[in-house]
């Protein structure tokens, strides 16, 4: 297997994932036709940081579901194949753009969530910070559904919103990652949203090679030194008696 030659040749190994990493734990995805987040709603009108501001009640109908969704969601197979290829010394971080903590929950414990999670909300009057128990307990009791802070401001989940910037420090060690590894494994990320998807760059100006794992198309598939779209879960359980690791 192309993919485990990679990975035993290479000194550092790091994971990029995206949202198709998580969709066989029932998570949708963003943009797939028919069942992804944004096919009946325009991430513009309830996912940005402008239509928080202005709407909160709005934003939250929308959200508060998706915080139903996602609190009780497992790590599947594929999470737990990475967590695996850690424990193994065979890879050094997990970078991520989802936002459902199933890394790690699935026993990775050197995972960027460059996107933020949704384990916390915090109010932007004040600073104060709610862990997400406590903040479905405040939505549910709030008679419009907007949990707020005990100064009466909205909360807003500690994740990154449309129009927001990302966490720099979080950003900033994903790119030292990237920069400083010999093998970037990108799974179940389309790689068009920027600035994470300009990440295999970072790690093939640096030297190093990228591998992608994903069902569609990327920019950088022509330039991947391994390139699989099969079943993610697939993939990576393959990968692993390649590798001869066991879960």
């Amino acid at each position: 297997m192309q993919l485990a030659e990679l990975i035993r040749e290479a000194g550092s190994v790091v994971a990029l994932t995206g949202a198709g990493i998580s969709v066989p734990s029932g998570i949708p995805d963003f943009r797939s036709p028919g069942t992804g987040l944004w096919t009946n709603v325009d991430p513009m009108e309830v996912a940005h940081i402008d239509a928080f501001r202005r709407d909160p009640q709005r934003f939250w109908s929308f959200y508060g579901e998706r915080f139903q969704t996602l609190e009780h969601k497992q790590p599947n197979r594929a999470h737990l194949a990475l967590a695996a290829l850690e424990r193994a010394g065979l890879l050094d971080a997990v970078i991520t753009q989802n936002i459902d903590r199933l890394h790690g929950r699935a026993g990775s414990t050197d995972v960027i969530e460059v996107h933020g999670s949704i384990a916390s909300s915090s109010c932007l009057e004040c600073g104060a910070s709610y862990p997400i128990a406590d903040v479905r307990a405040r939505q549910a009791e709030a008679a419009q559904g907007v949990p707020r802070c005990d100064c009466d401001s909205p909360l807003k989940p500690d994740v990154v919103l449309f129009g927001e910037l990302l966490p720099v420090a979080a950003l900033a060690r994903a790119e030292r990652l990237a920069a400083a590894a010999d093998l970037l494994l990108c799974i179940g990320s389309s790689l068009e949203v920027y600035p994470v998807a300009g990440l295999p760059e970072v790690t093939l100006s640096a030297g190093g090679k990228v591998a992608i794992v994903t069902q569609g198309p990327t920019p950088f598939d022509a330039v991947a030194s391994a390139r699989m779209s099969g079943d993610v879960v697939e993939e990576l359980e393959a990968l692993l008696v390649a590798l001869d690791v066991t879960r």
